[in-house]
């Protein structure tokens, strides 16, 4: 089990590193100059020249990036020039409205996975396998901003069930006090029961689209596990020894399946910073994704080198712990298993 954890450690480490490098290097090679897009069209030579030289951007980019991981050691994440603000700042305002978006939007594909995926398999009919074939197609074919902006103007403008591009909270409604950053939870553990509703209201919505492509891919995969599962030996066992056909699938077959979504699930997670860009900056949601749109057009290399290393560091830590517990609940999978 240490070994385990040691192994897929170091990988960890070689990631970040390596994920952190090349962001640093591709943002520095795409088109355009960000002190011009940041002194504006009308500002001169010689003042471009002084914002380059205060981004350190006329150095060496091997010196650049060394200076770039100093800093970051140091909890310096940088300063934004588009917004005026640290970006460490940036991030702890906005970081937790993504976490809350993504928490939802896990669960939700999640449970939406399982149920159908269940009742596709158990039912033997061919017309719920293929309508959750035909409907998981749709949403991984589905681009995740034209999906919010149907969304949006038919359960939102058409018929006002969801509240429109407003944030997390309707105009004049209270913040909770700050605990977790998550509005929900917050709100639940100061007794605010008006407040938890709206946040979950202007949640609900947003955290069901970003949670289709997830939930796509989560229920195919779950029933393709499933149907493999009932092959199984011990299921033609269990079902010799005289256990009717529901409870043999309930207690043996379902939890065998949930395995396997586990890995999957954490992977989904880890990719929502990216995921969630658009859906977003559509809904108005101040979380990160919309941060990183904004700062992405102005040309702003301090918060997207900022977003992608947090990226990787989330997508490392996630599936690491993923793994730990796979290796704890399958030893099939620890490192010299056989």
């Amino acid at each position: 089990m240490l070994s385990t954890i040691l192994k897929k450690l170091g990988v960890s480490v070689a990631t970040i590193f390596g994920a952190s490098l090349f962001a640093f290097i591709l943002l520095r090679k795409v088109p355009g100059d960000p002190a011009r897009a940041i002194a504006g069209d009308t500002a001169t030579p010689e003042t471009i020249a002084a914002l380059r030289k205060s981004m350190g951007l006329d150095e060496n980019i091997l010196v650049q990036y060394g200076k770039y991981m100093e800093s970051i050691f140091r909890g310096d994440f940088g300063f934004s020039y588009s917004t005026g603000t640290p970006v460490g700042t940036l991030l702890s305002q906005r970081l937790p409205a993504t976490l809350e978006l993504g928490l939802l939007s896990v669960i939700i594909a999640i449970g939406a996975a399982v149920l159908t995926a269940g009742m596709a398999v158990y039912s033997r009919r061919r017309w719920p396998d293929k309508a959750l074939r035909i409907s998981s197609s749709l949403a991984m074919g589905s681009p995740p901003f034209w999906i919010a902006l149907l969304a949006l103007m038919v359960l939102s403008i058409q018929f006002g069930i969801f509240p429109g591009p407003e944030g997390r909270l309707s105009p004049g409604v209270i913040k909770p006090p700050a605990v977790t950053g998550l509005f929900t939870i917050d709100s639940l553990l100061a007794g605010q029961w008006a407040t938890f509703g709206n946040a979950l209201w202007h949640l609900v919505l947003p955290a069901a689209v970003v949670a289709l492509g997830p939930f796509a891919f989560l229920s195919r995969l779950y029933r393709n596990q499933l149907r493999g599962t009932l092959r199984e030996t011990f299921v033609t066992v269990a079902r010799s020894h005289g256990l009717r056909r529901f409870p043999v699938f309930n207690r043996h077959v379902a939890p065998h399946g949930l395995l396997s979504l586990l890995p999957a699930a954490s992977l989904l997670f880890a990719d929502l910073l990216a995921g969630s860009l658009l859906v977003e900056k559509v809904f108005g949601w101040p979380g990160v994704g919309s941060m990183t749109a904004d700062a992405i057009i102005q040309k702003d290399f301090a918060v997207v080198q900022a977003v992608l290393l947090l990226a990787a560091i989330l997508y490392v830590v996630v599936t690491l712990l993923a793994d730990v517990l796979m290796a704890a609940a399958d030893p099939r999978t620890r490192v010299g298993a056989r």
